[in-house]
This record gives C-alpha cells, structure tokens and sequence, in this order.
C-alpha cells in the first residue's frame, strides 16, 4: 500500500502565524510525549513511521511550499510538486500518475489518501493497513475511514451507510451529506451516520481507469502542461459521489480537524507561547506571540492574541475562523517563509514614483546548508553579511564572504549561497514583481 498526503492549504484560518507558504501543518505548536514542540506534519509523519508506513508514502504540495516541506520531512519522503493550486481531485490524480509512472506502482497496489492536518492516536494509522483486504472482499472501487460523531455538527462531512457492517469491519455506503445544518446533523447520527475523516482508499487501477474515461491524462508532463488552465476541483465531489460501490471503515478512537483556533488551542500544551503574559482571570485564552515584543492580557477570558510579521489577530475562539473572510477581501504577502536551508522575513517593502519597487529581507543560513543555484529575471539584489561566513557561487566563480562584506547580484546572473557558519544576511531586492516568485533554479546542491 502506498500513502499519499495532501499538504496544501491557504494559510487563512490560522492566520496570521500561516500564511500562503507556511501553513497551519507547519506550525510547531504541538508537545510531544518527550515534551518536545512540533508541527501537524512532524507528528503525522512520526505516527506513519511508527504504524510502518511512512517507508511508502508520498507528499503533495504547491510548489511554493516544496521547500518549507522538505525542510519538516527531511530528504527521504518523495515530494510531488504543483505548479497551482486546484484542489484534491487535481492533487490526487496528479499523484496517481507519479505513482504510475515515476515509481512504477502496481495498478492493483492499495493507494491511500491522508490530509496532513489530522490529529488522532497512532491507532488510526495502524487501521489503514486493512484497507487492501476490505477492498478486496467487498469488492468496491473506493473505501472511506469515518468515526462516530461526539456531537451534531456542521463543520464536517457525513457517511450514511447503507447496510449493518460486514463482519462489523465495514459498511456499504448509501450517501454522503457536506456540512448539514445542526438539526439535519443529529438526524444523521441517530441512523449511525459517521464523520468523513477525509481519507480514501483504492486501487491504482481504479484512479487510472477513471482519468482515462474521463478524458484525462495519465502523465505527468500532460497533467503539468494543462495545470494553469484546469478548474478547482474536489474529490469527493468528482470521484466519492460518482463511485459505486464504495464502502467505509470506522475509527473508534479521537479524531480531530485541526481547522481552526478552537480546536487547535485545545491540543495545546502551553497557554502562551512567546513573550507576554495572561492574567489568571482570563481563563481559556492562549497567547501565540512570534514578535520581539511582550503583549499583556488581562481580564479577557476565551480568545486567541496571535502575533507575527504577517499581523495580529485578537479574537473570540468562537469567531476566530471569521479571519478567512476578511484575509479574501485583501491579499497579503507572506512577511516571513521557511526553507530548507533556513528562514527569511521582509523587514519593508514599497515602490518609488517610477514603480521601481524595493524589498528589504532578513535571511538566515544554518550551517553547512545552501540555497539552490538559481536565477532571477526581474530583480538585482545586494547582499551583506551581518553575522558569520558563506561560500558564494556566482556565474561559475566562487567567493567567500565575512561580517560586513558587500556583494551586488545583477539580474540574470546565476548564483547560489552556502553558509559556513550560522548566517545572517540582509538583502535588498531591487525590480519589479518583487512579491511574485521569480526564481529558476539550475541546481539544488552544488
């Protein structure tokens, strides 16, 4: 069986420590048994590795988080990357056919699909190994995990099933209902109806099968070719809803969507995180604070006060989630970003009469880490040391940088940065676009 997480996601609902490069699954807010910090996508990939499956799994991402990625997941999981965003049912297929013809999967091998933002016990990994068996008896295309509803919401999907289980391991599925109204939601639970855990198993063959009827491509270079120009579009909607027979397991442990401030906070070891404090009368409040600066709260019970580069957020827990709307009405850019090699923050950024436009970054090198080598079309960019020393590549020539040296970067030229020691740098970017990727990458290790 092979794993396919979807990682993707806008950066809005936990806004503002996500944005549209470093995502909720990025944030290392969690607490491990040890004690130890880490993110949405650490603790799934440690749970996958501990139920045997993380050998064979797969990860799928936009390709402006390919880097951030790779830099949580190290360098032996495979990264599929997207040149857009289009939703689960273009993710998938495009990992379909990376699975087909990169790695030369089986068509009858179990694919199994995980979004990377599931917070269960490391039991719900260890049950997906019985996937390729109940596909296999019930002889159903497609088979969903679910667990019991613990109250009526309208926040999920809903499994009905059709018939009592097989052998009470699994159920034929007669509908699905999307996010229901309260009431239409306890109705649902008293005829045994499940939460949709987001998770969806099938044969190879099937996913290929579908996209060859369906007019698709099943290669890559095609699927990549069209990307810009195909519709956003759902899984469910496009495969689960169309598919029949399709049969559903259930997940008798925690299951949790870790969507928003509500639920995230609830998992939370710590109440604050940063500088600052909250009083004793505010009960249930956290306080996430990535600024050097302390925030104070006192006498306000049940809200989350987030801080970072990207803005602030003080809200009741309850509306939080109301942030997405209004990030919608006025795009930002993303003020700090992870890479693999390190970080970066824009410290200003503006256009002058001419629209010649400026951005002014701190960027960070770990040692012994580098940049790819790479080219920028649109922009020059003149960089100092402020702490440490790097290697520096530039059009074939190596150069080698301490505190307080200065190097111009024309546009066009090729050019790379290694850090020898830990690294600290300022860079001012100079040309127009400066928010948009502008980057063609020659190599990544050189």
């Amino acid at each position: 069986m092979r794993i396919v997480l979807l990682c993707g996601g806008s950066g809005k609902r936990l806004w503002p420590l996500s944005n549209d490069i470093r995502s909720k699954v990025f944030l290392r807010l969690l607490t491990t048994e040890d004690g130890i910090k880490e993110s949405m996508i650490e603790r799934i990939c440690r749970q996958l590795d501990e139920a045997g499956l993380l050998q064979s799994t797969c990860i799928v991402t936009h390709h402006s988080q390919a880097e951030i990625t790779r830099r949580y997941v190290g360098d032996n999981i495979p990264i599929i990357s997207e040149p857009f965003k289009r939703g689960t049912f273009t993710a998938v297929a495009l990992a379909a056919s990376y699975l087909h013809e990169k790695l030369q999967a089986d068509p009858d091998e179990t694919i199994c699909i995980l979004p990377a933002d599931t917070y269960v016990d490391t039991a719900f990994f260890r049950l997906l190994h019985r996937f390729p068996d109940v596909l296999g008896r019930s002889k159903a295309e497609l088979a969903l995990l679910g667990t019991k509803p613990v109250q009526p919401s309208d926040q999920f999907g809903y499994i009905v099933p059709a018939l009592p289980k097989a052998d009470g391991e699994y159920a034929f599925v007669q509908r699905f209902i999307e996010k229901p109204n309260t009431r239409t939601a306890r109705r649902l639970m008293a005829h045994q109806a499940m939460w949709n855990c987001g998770v969806f198993a099938f044969p190879l063959r099937f996913m290929l099968t579908y996209l060859k009827d369906k007019g698709h491509p099943v290669r890559i270079a095609e699927w990549l070719a069209k990307y810009e120009q195909l519709p956003e579009a759902s899984f469910d909607r496009e495969v689960v809803e169309t598919t029949l027979p399709v049969v559903a397991m259930e997940y008798g442990g925690h299951w949790t969507d870790l969507g928003s401030w509500m639920a995230l906070t609830g998992h939370m070891n710590d109440r604050v995180i940063g500088l600052g404090h909250i009083s004793d009368d505010s009960a249930d409040t956290h306080l996430i604070n990535e600024l050097p600066y302390p925030i104070e709260i006192i006498g306000v019970p049940g809200i989350i006060a987030a801080a970072s580069t990207d803005g602030i957020l003080i809200a009741s827990k309850e509306h939080a989630h109301r942030i997405k709307e209004r990030l919608a009405l006025a795009p930002q850019i993303p003020m700090y970003e992870e890479k693999r090699w390190g970080t970066c923050r824009i410290l200003s950024y503006g256009k002058d009469a001419s629209g010649v436009e400026t951005m002014i970054k701190q960027v960070r090198l770990a040692a012994g880490k580098s940049t790819s080598y790479h080219v920028h079309h649109r922009r020059q960019e003149l960089l100092t040391v402020v702490t440490g020393s790097a290697e520096v590549i530039l059009e074939e020539q190596r150069y080698r940088l301490n505190a307080g040296d200065v190097l111009k970067i024309p546009s066009g030229a090729k050019h790379g940065i290694k850090a020898i020691t830990p690294l600290e740098l300022v860079e001012v970017l100079l040309g127009s676009d400066l928010a948009q990727e502008d980057i063609t990458r020659i190599a990544v290790d050189w």
